[in-house]
């Protein structure tokens, strides 16, 4: 069973470890600009910083929920290597939005893209289980 699970796994924990260290960047930058929890205000930087960090993590439950079920239902390796892209396009919409504001348009909508993307893809393999109980073992892993 693991080996039908292990690339989303691994994407997994790359966005825990991403999430994690886009948390580490808000507890550098409150330090840098001396700006105490509970505060979210102050120097323009720390506000970037601060808003991608919640932008990212507010977007990570619905990415989790559609890779694993993307993964199980339609195909492990499409949804990692969707995981994969989706993760690289917050770590660059991340950077950008540390930059300016304006510098994260570009990459948020390639990951919305991923996402729907993903969407797709979660219910396409839903579809194909309940309505094609006899279709080939090729489109899940199941």
């Amino acid at each position: 069973m693991r080996h039908q699970i292990d690339l989303l796994a691994t994407v997994t924990v790359l966005g825990v470890l991403e999430q994690a260290y886009f948390t580490l960047q808000v507890i550098y930058a409150r330090r840098q600009h001396k700006i105490s929890p509970p505060r979210t205000m102050g120097h323009p930087e720390f506000e970037r910083i601060f808003r991608a960090q919640v932008n990212c993590s507010e977007y990570f439950p619905i990415f989790i929920s559609l890779l694993w079920v993307a993964g199980i239902f339609f195909h492990q390796g499409v949804a990692a290597a969707c995981g994969l892209l989706y993760l690289y396009t917050r770590f660059r919409y991340f950077q950008g939005y540390a930059v300016a504001a304006q510098e994260r348009l570009g990459p948020l909508y390639a990951s919305a893209w991923v996402l729907w993307l993903l969407l797709g893809l979660a219910v396409a393999g839903l579809l194909a289980h309940f309505l094609l109980p006899a279709a080939p073992r090729g489109w899940a892993l199941v």
